[in-house]
This record gives structure tokens, sequence and C-alpha cells, in this order.
């Protein structure tokens, strides 16, 4: 687990007054998460959300990631996992035409990403919003299929559920 990486899973989080809040459906996710917040040397709280909600929190103080920029090559490698596993879109139906993709409401951040990712050779498509009518605010871009397997090599994901439909394709 990197600083970097975790910048990048903030992306699926709601931010407190003094901590960071993650949601995902995924326990094993957030178990993951817990863990690498551990191996920094800082607590996290895991727990699931209400009695009959498929939802589990980890939180942890925002001090943590306090002046963490991304510089390097491997810190933008790890930016992009954590982003793409908090935030990203990966086929889950092998019937299905196989697609990574990324989308948020913060266009900037889009842009960022997508950034790095060229820098890394890995070419996406173009940023577009898929249907104004819905919502005017949300942007998405996908990866192209010539580089599935650079992204799968290069950026791959620790997300256990999406680690496992992550293939090397072209």
């Amino acid at each position: 687990m990197t600083k970097a990486y975790l910048l990048g899973a903030l992306h699926d989080a709601t931010e407190r007054k003094t901590t960071y809040r993650i949601a995902q459906k995924s326990r094993g996710y957030i178990e993951f998460l817990a863990k690498g917040i551990g191996s920094l040397d800082r607590k996290a709280w895991m727990y699931k959300e209400g009695k009959s909600r498929n939802l589990y929190i980890v939180e942890f103080s925002k001090s943590l990631l306090k002046g963490t920029k991304i510089r390097s090559r491997q810190e933008k490698i790890d930016y992009i996992r954590g982003y793409f596993d908090a935030d990203g879109g990966i086929t889950r139906d092998p019937k299905v035409r196989y697609y990574l993709y990324f989308a948020q409401k913060d266009l900037g951040d889009l842009e960022k990403v997508r950034t790095y990712l060229e820098e890394l050779g890995i070419a996406c498509g173009k940023i577009h919003n898929p249907s104004k009518k819905v919502d005017p605010d949300y942007w998405r871009f996908y990866i192209k299929a010539r580089s599935y397997e650079d992204f799968a090599k290069t950026i791959g994901s620790w997300h256990p559920v999406k680690r496992r439909f992550l293939r090397m394709k072209r």
C-alpha cells in the first residue's frame, strides 16, 4: 500500500472534518485498505454500515495523506491503480464486449488520470459525457482495446473482485 494508491482510492470517498471514509460492497477490498493503512503505521476503522446493507466502510485520519504529491512514474501508477479500484469500470460478463473505463463527475480529475495513463503509453479514448439529459456533469473515457494488456501489466488492480476480471486482452 502506498499513499499515492490511497489518493487514487479517495475518488470514491467521503470527506469528513478529520477523516476520509471509503465505502464499498466488497468487504475484501475494505479489509485490504484497512490492512494497507496499518502498514503505513496508521489506524483505520472498518465497519459494516447498517444491519441489512451490504456496504462496508474504512475510515482513517486525513493527516495520513497531508502533503502527499504525485510526482514519480511509480506514484502515477499507484495513483491510477487506486483510482481504478475505487471508481473504474470493467466488464464482468463474458458475453459482453470487454472494456475498461474511468468515470467521474470531476472533469479535471478525469483529465489528470487520462494524462498520466497516456504518459505511461496507455492509449485512451476521448473524455465524453455519455448522456447530458441524465447527468450533464458526468464524464467518462475508455481505455483503447490495443492497450488492455499494457493496462493490465502496468497498472493492474489490487481490488479482489476487479483483479479477477482484469485480463490480458488485445
